[in-house]
Parts: structure tokens; sequence; C-alpha cells
């Protein structure tokens, strides 16, 4: 991987066939007649056709409008409204519907809120949980300013997996999260791991402009929290986003990114160019 002033055009690799007209339109019209958000709409993510033909998608909780400005993220930016207390049991009547036995449940980030939602975060757990005891919950947070009691209400609710994405290479921080802090989100996941209760999880984008020794540190870092499951996919521009794409990474690239994870102990990984945190998660979660 290399660093380039030029942005590259898109190669074939990253070209996806459009879906049957209507293929999704059941799914999305319950959603949205149930005032349900989820994170495959408002980050307009690739993969959503495929997602949502199959009955998966990812929620998003606590509005969609966030309080920070990554410049990768294509939600939007701003003061959010007040948190609807009926979304728990909306979400975990959606489970139902949907029959979902993975759930990955993920947030905007809320630095108006004391405790960054985290109360809001376990709320939804528990409604799921109690509607659906055998469902997999996955809560891919925010870092919560560090604050670890918020990581404990989410602990204590009962998930499964605890998910936080350092999401790119330490030298990068500063320019694509510029109200983030790479050792403090490192340090959400040690301590997330420290319960011994959820398995965790992590993911970063490639094709920001990171090198390949900057790629292999952040590797080392994110396995030494106690890291079991990893994602790794490109960085696709969002049409707001001021942030360019520097380089494209070719599929046999993303192999041996793989490859490297792998014998640095994570227990399972994904790795490719439409690879998202929570893309096929359930898949990842089964197979450790």
């Amino acid at each position: 991987m290399s660093v380039s002033t030029i942005v590259p055009r898109m190669p074939l690799w990253l070209k996806k066939e459009l879906p049957e007209k209507g293929i999704t339109k059941g799914l999305s019209s319950y959603l949205k007649a149930n005032s349900i958000e989820t994170v495959c709409i408002n980050s307009g993510c690739p993969n959503i056709s495929e997602c949502y033909s199959a009955g998966n998608v990812s929620f998003l909780i606590l509005g969609n409008i966030c309080t920070r400005n990554c410049l990768f993220c294509a939600i939007r930016k701003g003061k959010p409204k007040e948190v609807d207390l009926g979304e728990p049991e909306a979400i975990a009547k959606a489970v139902r519907k949907l029959n979902m036995k993975y759930v990955v449940i993920t947030s905007v980030t809320r630095d108006d809120m004391p405790d960054g939602g985290a109360g809001h975060y376990a709320e939804v757990v528990k409604a799921i949980k109690n509607m659906n005891s055998a469902t997999i919950v996955e809560t891919l947070a925010p870092d919560f300013n560090g604050s670890k009691k918020a990581v404990d209400k989410l602990i204590e609710s009962g998930i499964d997996v605890f998910s936080h994405n350092i999401e790119t290479v330490a030298g990068l921080y500063a320019r694509v999260r510029p109200n983030f802090n790479y050792q403090r989100s490192l340090d959400i996941l040690r301590y997330a791991a420290s319960f011994g209760k959820a398995v965790i999880k992590s993911g970063f984008m490639v094709g920001l402009g990171e090198g390949e020794s900057e790629t292999e540190e952040l590797l080392r870092d994110i396995k030494k929290t106690g890291c079991s499951l990893l994602t790794i996919g490109q960085y696709l521009k969002p049409k707001e986003s001021r942030l360019e794409v520097r380089e494209y990474i070719r599929p046999e690239a993303f192999a041996r990114l793989k490859e490297k994870a792998v014998k640095l102990g994570f227990k399972k990984v994904a790795s490719g160019p439409f690879v998202r945190s929570s893309y096929r998660a359930g898949e990842l979660y089964g197979d450790i």
C-alpha cells in the first residue's frame, strides 16, 4: 500500500450489480413505519441490498445525527433530537419479526448525554434479550469519551460481543477522526476485554494513505487489547465527505492482511473490499 496525492479511479472489483427492483421494499417499509433507523441506510453501505434481502439489518439507535465530525462517515452531524424511549421495544419487536439470530446495535456518538447514551444501549439490549432470549447481541459502540462506567453498562446488559472500531492507523487519527483519540479507543477495547464476559471485536479501513508498517503496528495494537474478531475493509468516500480515497486496495492485498492478522492470533478475520464491521457479523461470530 502506498500513499498517493492523485485520487485514483474506482477499479472493476468494486463494481456491484444493482439489486432487483423492490427486493428490499418490504423490509424498508416496515422499518420506516416503525421509526427504526439502520446504519445500513444512514451510512450508505454498499452491501445494503444483499443484507436486507436476507433479512439482516444493523440497527442505529440514539437518533441519526452525530455530535462528532469524522471525515470518513456519511452520517449527518449536528444537534441530535431527544432520545426515543420507545426504541428498545420497537427494535426488540423487529428482531422477533425478522427472526434474527444475530443482531448488531450501533449508534451515533452522543456527547450531549451524560453517559454518552450507554444507558439507552443497555435498555435496547435488555429488551432484545427479554423478547428473543436466544439471539446473539453485538454492540458496536462509540468511545464514550473513555468512560469506564459507560462500558460497564453495556457489559452488564448481557451483550455477547463488544465491538469498537479503531478505524485507521495512529498517524491518520488527527485527520480522519479529529474528535477521537487512538489510545483512548484501544483502552476502551482493553477495558471491555478485562471482564472476560463478551467477545471483543474491532475493525479498520484501508485506502486512506496508511503505510504497510503503520498497518502492521495497528494490527499488533488491536491484538494486545484482547480483541478476538477483526474486520478490514476499503474506505469508500461518501458524497458529503471531504476525505478522498488515496488508494483502492486489491483483493489479494486484503488476503495478505488477513493472513498477517491470523498469525498475530486473531481468532477470526473478515478482510476484503466490501467488508464492513457489521457485514455478515453473525457468520464471523459463529466461526469462533
